[in-house]
């Protein structure tokens, strides 16, 4: 018996496996917004027929001390068991206050006002709010909570989402409490591409295209966007890095080296009609008509019998008004056996409009 006994101990002494919790069971949930990841690790209480008993009376207003742990004035853990932690993968904005990347604590303080202080703290390995420290506290702030749609289990999700921000919502029972998130998505996006350019993302030009494309296609950091186009270039020189240092030169009103970037970029071999094309269709928002239409006859004469160069002309002789010869190519478009499917009807109409002397060019 005593042999039998003390194995027992042994046994339990190694542990004992994972089971099913009976109660409030773990979950996770998280949120990409730009390149940067928002996670919470909580757990699930049900109201379980406690309507109207859960704030104010579960959920005690303001600190309270909970007659055990420190003793002290504590918030709510903000779900059940374990702390709740959430997880920022970046620097980020909660409520307008700054935050540093990394896991945090999550309490949050319920007043019955409606009013409530959600509490990040340093501290991510304790057991709900019981030993909750007021000195481990990385930020505090305040947000209003909502009636809202009766929730039975607690659940986190994200709302609101925008390309930058979004609000990570806990709702329960009758209540929300809207807690927003926001990242400076540009930044970090640019200082995550220049660490991943020092890795294999530059050996290739596709790396720093795509970073340039990144900052162009915002209109932001051109300085930089012309750096990684640049480096693009050197590593591939191409149509379409050379395209597109002559679009961020444009965006940075430097004109007549765009003008030189998209000349050399039509000439260079790699180029195809696509590129041609919607170099002239700028050239003609920028009333250069006469470059368009150099640029659309060089076009058709690198392209025999292209149908986006029939009709670049058609465009490119309609903005100078000679809407005769316009209507000879828009004509050729028409019969072209390479006009995608669906694009006669538009074609006819610019036709129609020829026809009447009126300008095909928005």
């Amino acid at each position: 018996m005593v042999a039998l006994a003390f194995a027992g101990t042994s046994a339990m002494a190694q542990g004992s496996v994972t089971v099913p919790r009976a109660a409030s069971p773990a979950a996770e949930v998280s949120q990409t917004i730009g390149i940067s990841k928002v996670s919470v690790n909580y757990s699930r209480p049900s109201v379980n027929g406690r309507t109207g008993k859960i704030w104010g009376q579960l959920v005690p207003y303001g600190y309270t001390n909970l007659g055990f742990g420190n003793g002290g004035d504590n918030p709510w853990r903000a779900g059940a068991n374990e702390n709740t932690v959430i997880t920022f993968s970046h620097d980020v904005k909660v409520e307008g206050k700054d935050l540093a990347a990394g896991a945090y604590g999550l309490h949050i303080a319920v007043f019955e006002n409606g009013d409530a202080e959600i509490i990040f703290s340093e501290n991510t390995t304790s057991w709900g709010s019981y030993f909750y420290l007021q000195s481990e506290d990385a930020l505090r702030v305040k947000v209003k909570s909502a009636d809202h749609a009766f929730t039975e289990s607690l659940t986190y999700s994200f709302a609101d989402l925008t390309p930058n921000s979004a609000n990570l919502v806990l709702d329960w029972e009758n209540k929300r409490f809207p807690i927003n998130i926001a990242f400076d998505v540009h930044d970090i996006v640019v200082e995550n591409a220049k660490n991943e350019l020092r890795s294999t993302a530059g050996f290739g030009f596709q790396g720093p295209l795509s970073a340039a494309q990144y900052l162009a296609s915002n209109n932001i950091q051109l300085d930089q966007a012309l750096t990684w186009a640049n480096q693009a270039i050197a590593l591939q020189k191409n149509a379409n890095t050379l395209g597109l240092k002559g679009q961020i030169l444009f965006a940075s009103n430097k004109n007549e080296e765009a003008y030189a970037a998209m000349d050399e970029m039509v000439d260079h071999p790699t180029a195809q009609p696509n590129n041609f094309y919607n170099y002239g269709v700028q050239l003609l928002t920028k009333d250069e008509d006469d470059r368009a239409l150099s640029l659309f006859e060089k076009m058709n004469k690198r392209f025999e019998n292209n149908v986006f160069a029939q009709h670049g002309l058609a465009r490119a002789y309609s903005a100078k008004g000679n809407f005769k010869k316009a209507l000879k190519f828009e004509r050729m478009a028409l019969n072209n056996p390479g006009l995608p499917p669906g694009n006669g009807p538009a074609i006819q109409n610019f036709i129609n409009k020829l026809e009447k002397g009126e300008d095909i060019n928005p």
